[in-house]
């Protein structure tokens, strides 16, 4: 699934492609891709139809587009969310190019350039027009309960501490807490443990503060390696709103890299089972703590 930097590197391709311009008409081809937009396909092409995205936002691994008026938007009140899920795609496409096998929503344009694309080979992404929750920043009300990301000045380090502090779980697991810090998946925080040098199941309660500290910026700092490769691409699934992949795969430390040498200390990388997916970890740079 698209981790932040994934998902940063398509909304920054929407703010430059598709902010600013008006919708002329939305063709739904596929109910699933709507399917949290409970009023079905009718309503939700005739909700945006005429309507100004104003912007691009992310929260996590959320991606939103503020809907305006036409020309003359007011204050945003409403907005297009999506979840890219496990495939989904948004491409920015010439109009006439040949339909995608997977294309689930088309959007047109009044000044007729590119169109805007929704693709998805395995439907478990979703679009929907919901309300934006006021005051400050307005987030889409069905993630008001997604924590904010690191990458964003709504989130508080100490406040992320105290409340690790306070949990009894597993490091890894908290770091994919959605509710506790959104944006992280299974690759990231492989990575950032790595950095830190954390085993992914030492127990929260057995971290100091300036533990924290340092997993905090391994976080940032594999997000940020990740942004300036265009994130990570394993297969065609995950690419930019052009349809390019993402290089950080290349950089990757551990993730992925079960028997071959650990970049820090030269020893085998271990894979292990973990909550039905994998987890990748150095034993000697990062030994188990007992619980």
């Amino acid at each position: 699934m698209p981790e932040l930097p994934e998902v940063e590197v398509v909304r920054s391709g929407l703010a430059r492609w598709v902010a600013g311009r008006t919708i002329s008409g939305v063709e739904v081809l596929h109910p699933r891709a709507i399917r949290r937009h409970a009023a079905g396909a009718a309503d939700f092409a005739g909700r945006l139809a005429g309507r100004t995205l104003l912007s691009a936002e992310r929260r996590g691994k959320y991606l939103w587009l503020p809907l305006g008026d036409g020309a003359a938007a007011g204050p945003p009140g409403e907005a297009l969310l999506a979840h890219l899920g496990m495939s989904g795609q948004l491409l920015v496409t010439e109009p006439g190019t040949p339909p995608e096998k997977h294309l689930r929503v088309r959007f047109s344009f009044a000044d007729d350039g590119p169109e805007l694309r929704f693709v998805d080979q395995r439907t478990f992404g979703h679009l929907m027009v919901t309300p934006l929750a006021a005051p400050g920043r307005p987030v889409p009300e069905p993630i008001l309960h997604i924590a904010a990301d690191p990458l964003e000045e709504a989130f508080d380090d100490d406040v992320f501490a105290l409340r690790l502090a306070a949990r009894r779980t597993e490091i890894k697991r908290a770091l994919l807490d959605q509710s506790l810090i959104s944006g992280v998946g299974n690759i990231y925080a492989d990575e950032a443990l790595w950095r830190a040098g954390l085993h992914g199941g030492t127990p929260t309660p057995t971290l100091a503060r300036d533990k924290v500290a340092e997993l905090l910026a391994a976080v940032r700092a594999v997000m940020a390696d990740a942004l300036r490769e265009g994130g990570t691409s394993f297969d065609s699934l995950y690419v930019n709103v052009n349809g390019e992949s993402g290089y950080f795969g290349r950089s990757l430390n551990v993730y992925g890299r079960q028997g071959e040498p650990c970049a820090r200390c030269g020893g085998p990388v271990l894979r292990e089972s973990f909550m039905n997916r994998s987890s990748y970890s150095c034993p000697a740079c990062q030994p188990r703590v007992p619980a």
